[in-house]
């Protein structure tokens, strides 16, 4: 199974794997398409604009955001079905939206981040598989 990682600050990291948001806002593009695992940044956004983020979050219809977020690590799963410049979806607002489907929330995996789009370390997508009941593959 193949999977990428994408770094997501919070809160939108948990509104994407608890399938609140349905697209993430980037301003490139990519041609991946399939599975890829949510990373939670490690750094918290200042209280100010982490306050607007859940104010943005609750206009939008989330009434259940957690006081506190795992940083630092992955925290979910999504499949990445397309890449777009135009969109409906309520989360819509920059040049390119990834349109995520089937999120899922995973038990918590402490990931040093990187920029873009990575592959996962063996061990992040070990457990992943694991976690899914998937035997791992060869190779």
């Amino acid at each position: 199974m193949e999977m990428k990682v994408i770094v997501i600050k919070q809160p939108w990291a948990w509104l994407i794997v608890n399938g609140y948001k349905d697209i993430e806002n980037r301003n490139w593009r990519t041609n991946y398409r399939g599975t890829v695992l949510i990373q939670a940044s490690k750094n918290l956004p200042p209280q100010h604009q982490h306050e607007g983020m859940w104010l943005d979050a609750h206009e939008r219809g989330v009434k259940n955001l957690p006081e506190e977020f795992h940083v630092g690590g992955i925290v979910g799963m999504a499949e990445l079905k397309d890449c777009v410049t135009k969109n409906r979806s309520k989360w819509f607002e920059e040049d390119v939206g990834w349109v995520l489907k089937n999120a899922k929330p995973l038990p918590f995996m402490p990931l040093k981040g990187r920029l873009g789009l990575f592959d996962p370390p063996r061990s992040i997508r070990d457990r992943v598989l694991e976690h899914l009941g998937r035997k791992r593959r060869a190779g």
